[in-house]
């Protein structure tokens, strides 16, 4: 448990690297190298393996995919059964949402905004930025090497998937952060969900965090303060107000989550 609490935190600093190295991790890697880490994370994590509850994210998903920017990959959408408000995405497709952030969430419009922010990071090759550099110093050029060339690729891959899987992972910067927002924001306006779900989330995290802190410890160790974002996001939000906020199939989701056995703390 301690292990995947740990992979969860997204916990690695990741050290600067120039635009130039961003391409040296090609699309396909940082696809295998996501395959390879969600299996890993697969096998040790407590997903919420309810039908209705994972259909319902995957369909948010899904809409959310369809007006992504950039490369297509091949996204996948999973929900981890913690109690903390959360969610990430690993390289090359995979995301992962925490149970916490469908029981804080008070409208559909506001989990589009979560799982737009992670596609964003996708789309935009955030995490193939933050991946050279991680590869680079945790496991040294010679993983690198063979990650940019045929010899040794798939037990390169393996072993940067590890890296994952051991703690060292990805920590966006706050430019990447800034951008995941915006480029979010303009993904859920494409998709038909208004955009004020995002900062309205982001004001739920900001009230919560100052009455309960240790409920959010999770998220702010992997994000901005929502208090920046907030601010950011509202000078924008003109061109992206109006859609649809909420559905009877959300306010489904949430009265079955009520019925399911309370989710676990990665405590």
């Amino acid at each position: 448990m301690k292990r995947v609490a740990t992979f969860t935190c997204l916990l690695l600093a990741g050290a600067s690297v120039s635009a130039a190295a961003i391409t040296l991790v090609s699309i396909e890697q940082e696809i295998e190298i996501g395959r390879q880490a969600n299996a890993q994370l697969l096998k040790q994590a407590p997903e919420l393996r309810d039908p209705e509850v994972s259909e319902y994210i995957r369909s948010i998903g899904r809409r959310l995919v369809s007006v992504a920017p950039g490369p297509k990959y091949p996204y996948t959408f999973r929900v981890l059964n913690y109690r903390e408000v959360n969610a990430f995405a690993l390289p090359g497709g995979p995301i992962w949402v925490h149970q916490g952030v469908l029981r804080t969430a008070t409208n559909e419009s506001q989990v589009a905004g979560v799982l737009a922010h992670e596609v964003a990071h996708i789309a935009q090759r955030h995490a193939a930025d933050q991946l050279t550099a991680s590869i680079v110093t945790n496991l040294g050029l010679g993983l690198f090497s063979a990650l940019l060339g045929n010899s040794g690729g798939a037990d390169a891959a393996r072993s940067a998937a590890g890296l994952l899987a051991d703690g060292a992972f990805l920590k966006f910067s706050r430019d990447d952060e800034r951008e995941a927002d915006l480029v979010g924001l303009r993904m859920m306006s494409r998709a038909g969900w208004d955009g004020r779900g995002m900062v309205e989330l982001f004001e739920t995290l900001r009230r919560e965090a100052r009455s309960n802190p240790s409920a959010l410890e999770v998220y702010f160790s992997s994000h901005p303060p929502p208090q920046d974002r907030i601010k950011e996001l509202q000078s924008h939000m003109a061109r992206h107000a109006g859609g649809r906020r909420d559905s009877g199939q959300f306010q489904a989701i949430k009265a079955r989550l009520r019925t399911l056995p309370a989710p676990r703390t990665m405590r």
